[in-house]
């Protein structure tokens, strides 16, 4: 496949975000008695947190708004710096750059904060686009975003690939009429993406750039 487009979901993805996200989680559900074990919030870590609190613990849709304002309580100031770029992930971004790929990021996570750790990190000027949630939200669904994403870039479904490490990915790149590339590093269960049905699985930066500029640097 000649992929001219690359999209990459966020968290699990480029970033590992799992500390943060998880202990802001915890801090939420805390302030409302409920008991939870950072290693269990670890499904936390990349979809829409609204959805994934009514589906995790039964809430309404009125307490997971709620619970999601808490969670940002504590990750605006804290949360958001318990993050850090996955080993490798620059370099491998710079040299699809430069081999020609469009590069672009797709994310649930509000897109604020998005392109803020990226732009700390050094690696905003990576991207041709940077697509997360409504500003103050976090719960825009994957498909949602990767539309969005898609059409900043001018992408033709037939020449696009998504990345991502959940089947949150697969679903979204499914419904948008695109392939998506499963990573190892990220924050899926074991079985997750085979039965999520990606179309590859990597183990390491080095073999997704090995897989992408094989199947189709930008001509």
């Amino acid at each position: 496949m000649n992929y001219k487009t690359v999209l990459f979901d966020f968290d699990g993805t480029l970033f590992d975000t799992l500390e943060g996200i998880t202990k802001c989680v915890q801090y939420a559900l805390g302030k409302h008695g409920i008991p939870s074990e950072l290693e269990a919030l670890r499904c936390f870590a990349g979809p829409p947190l609204a959805e994934k609190f009514m589906e995790v613990y039964g809430v309404d849709r009125e307490l997971a708004q709620t619970l999601l304002l808490d969670y940002r309580e504590r990750y605006a100031p804290i949360g958001i710096y318990e993050s850090r770029p996955f080993p490798a992930v620059d370099g491998m971004l710079r040299r699809l750059r430069e081999a020609g790929l469009q590069l672009g990021v797709a994310t649930s996570k509000p897109q604020d904060m998005a392109e803020h750790l990226l732009n700390r990190a050094g690696m905003l000027r990576c991207f041709d686009a940077v697509v997360g949630s409504t500003p103050g939200r976090n719960d825009d669904q994957k498909w949602v975003v990767l539309r969005r994403c898609m059409e900043q870039c001018g992408a033709e479904p037939d020449s696009t690939v998504l990345v991502g490490d959940t089947k949150y990915d697969a679903i979204g790149a499914a419904r948008c009429g695109i392939p998506c590339i499963g990573v190892a590093w990220g924050y899926a269960a074991p079985g997750e993406l085979e039965a999520a049905g990606v179309a590859r699985i990597v183990p390491s930066c080095a073999a997704l750039e090995a897989l992408l500029l094989a199947d189709g640097t930008a001509h």
